[in-house]
């Protein structure tokens, strides 16, 4: 008999950058600790990804204590970014959605921008608790997430992510496969389950900490982005699209919203509860 078991927690400190592996990681109302609180926007204000700029996979920011970051990058100095002091929020818009943030300093928004060759800015999410709340009809009354694209965690699973470089080896593009698990940008992933058997979980719990499985993920071109090299392919859209679609979402993965706070650990049991 299966025995799911969390094997991995990622958390991405700033939104679209490469993920940092954890052993473990709080659970906060609007996501992992740590993780979207901090995100790039362009000279209008919106936000900026791997969808504009692939090169941003290769940029790592670190966690540092009190929700500074360490960043680095290829041929550019490390920079230590401090989380601004309370001030004055500016308008950014993220998927069509205006949330107020607060700057970093202008020296984060030289190194980015210096970087990439284009004009950023680093913004912060200060208040995560009341700026952004989860759309309907999955977010209940008072909850909200953090900078992630829509829920507060991503969950994905080995098993299924076998299955799916096995479609790939089978497909049009064998050579862009096998792909690895950080393509789809998780924040969890589980083992010791059958492939594709979230697709119909409702609730679980990792650990202590129980959660709402609330929405399949649709899947967008930075899954085709090789976060090591920055170049794109063709995989695993392709294959989503013959295996995997519903509607015009090419699927891979779930959504979570946590239903209490606690702290998950790589090695927890993950518990199937509905």
């Amino acid at each position: 008999m299966l025995s799911a078991v969390l094997s991995a927690v990622h958390i991405h400190p700033v939104k679209s950058l490469a993920a940092c592996a954890t052993d473990e990681a709080a659970v906060e109302p609007w996501g992992l600790d740590g993780d979207r609180r901090w995100m790039l926007v362009d000279a209008t204000g919106t936000a900026v990804t791997q969808r504009q700029q692939p090169r941003m996979a290769q940029i790592h920011a670190a966690p540092l204590p009190g929700g500074g970051i360490g960043l680095s990058a290829p041929g550019s100095a490390a920079l230590t970014v401090e989380v601004p002091e309370p001030g004055n929020t500016v308008g950014v818009v993220l998927h069509g959605s205006r949330i107020e943030v607060v700057e970093a300093a202008h020296s984060a928004h030289v190194w980015f921008s210096e970087h990439l060759g284009a004009q950023v800015r680093l913004v912060h999410l200060d208040a995560p608790g009341r700026r952004r709340p989860i759309g309907a009809p999955y977010g209940r009354p008072g909850e909200t997430v953090s900078l992630a694209d829509g829920f507060p965690l991503l969950l994905t699973s080995g098993a299924s992510l076998d299955a799916l470089n096995s479609l790939i080896t089978r497909g049009d593009h064998p050579g862009d496969g096998p792909l690895p698990m950080d393509r789809f940008r998780p924040s969890v992933v589980v083992d010791g389950t059958a492939a594709w058997a979230e697709d119909g979980w409702s609730r679980i719990s990792i650990g202590d900490v129980p959660f709402r499985v609330v929405e399949p993920c649709g899947r967008c071109v930075i899954t085709t982005i090789d976060q090591r090299t920055a170049r794109r392919g063709k995989e695993p859209l392709h294959t989503l699209a013959r295996h995997r679609r519903s509607g015009r979402h090419l699927l891979f993965g779930q959504n979570l919203i946590p239903d209490a706070a606690g702290l998950i650990r790589v090695g927890d049991p993950v518990r199937i509860l509905g």
